[in-house]
């Protein structure tokens, strides 16, 4: 009889304590860099947090959120990973850049049951992470051509804060190619901060390409784009902007802007995490066809600053990416 308790207590200990370890989910959100002024990582933390929340209003098993900012240098980013790795308090880690994969996958190497959601980034195949990404060869595209349209120099430059696979394999080619699908006779210099925080050297970097004949300028380089933004103010340049509606942030002088669904796919895929539907392995990709990839069309800024003959371009352009008729790649 005292055997037989025993094992009913064994076995009621393994049942409720694995049930209970299994619904207490605890969450890491890394944010490689910093969220002020960033509006990426705004989106993604508010979508984290939005579905976190949710979860735990409608169920008794709270969910912990843990929230780093790893900061501007990206140097910085894989022993801070690591370090949050090391701990083992997280089921899974949630971040957002093209560059965590090459971060992550060492790590695993070290903490091989470390579960990753990696947004804005590409790794397939591996049973410990799953990724989703924007499609930047539409959004590059897209960018690219009414640069190419609105141009008077054909000139065009674009500002980065780094160089990265995506970077210099996507957003430059691709900008480019929709540049010259909109005027052949479009080019389109490369120049690269060093960093995502200097305004100084962005300004620098700007004040250069348009002294050279660039009228028409892509940054994509963080804080450093508050410079290109003065820049392009003083010496009547113009700015395509990337990855949410920037128009008010220099009216007159930003002709477009290409935006991500940041916030709705973190919460999404925060959902699927807390309901146990992650596809670990698989690598997803979502553009214009799926609503994560808009081209702003309707910012009454965009429509005072760009002729209609170039917005009817724009717009036949989308609605064929839409339906298909276009395929960008």
């Amino acid at each position: 009889m005292r055997r037989l308790l025993l094992l009913i207590s064994i076995f009621t200990f393994t049942l409720f304590g694995c049930a209970s370890k299994k619904a207490n989910k605890s969450i890491a959100l890394f944010i490689p860099g910093i969220c002020d002024n960033s509006p990426v990582y705004q989106m993604l933390r508010d979508g984290v947090e939005a579905s976190v929340n949710e979860y735990n209003q409608k169920n008794d098993v709270k969910v912990k959120l843990f929230v780093m900012e790893a900061g501007t240098n990206q140097a910085e980013w894989s022993s801070q990973l690591t370090a949050l790795t090391a701990s083992n308090e997280y089921d899974v880690i949630i971040s957002s850049n093209p560059s965590l994969p090459d971060l992550v996958l060492p790590i695993l190497k070290k903490f091989p049951k470390q579960k990753y959601i990696l947004l804005d980034a590409t790794a397939e195949g591996n049973p410990n992470i799953y990724t989703v990404c924007y499609n930047q060869y539409e959004q590059s595209y897209v960018t690219g051509y009414i640069g190419g349209l609105f141009s008077k120099s054909h000139k065009l430059a674009l500002i980065a804060a780094q160089e990265y696979p995506v970077m210099n394999e996507v957003i430059a080619p691709y900008f480019e190619k929709g540049a010259k699908a909109a005027n052949n006779l479009s080019s389109v210099e490369f120049r690269v901060v060093g960093n995502w925080y200097d305004a100084t050297k962005g300004a620098e970097l700007s004040d250069a390409v348009i002294k050279a004949g660039v009228d028409v300028i892509l940054p994509i380089c963080g804080g450093a784009s508050q410079g290109v933004i003065t820049s392009c103010k003083e010496k009547g340049a113009y700015i395509t902007w990337f990855d949410d509606d920037g128009f008010s942030k220099a009216p007159g002088v930003i002709i477009s802007s290409s935006t991500m669904a940041q916030e709705k796919m973190s919460r999404e895929i925060t959902d699927k995490y807390l309901n146990d539907q992650v596809e670990w392995g698989k690598a997803d990709m979502v553009g214009i066809k799926e609503g994560y990839i808009n081209f702003v069309q309707d910012n009454p800024l965009y429509i005072s600053t760009v002729d209609q003959s170039i917005r009817d371009k724009m717009a036949a352009l989308i609605e064929d990416i839409k339906t298909g008729n276009v395929t960008i790649k």
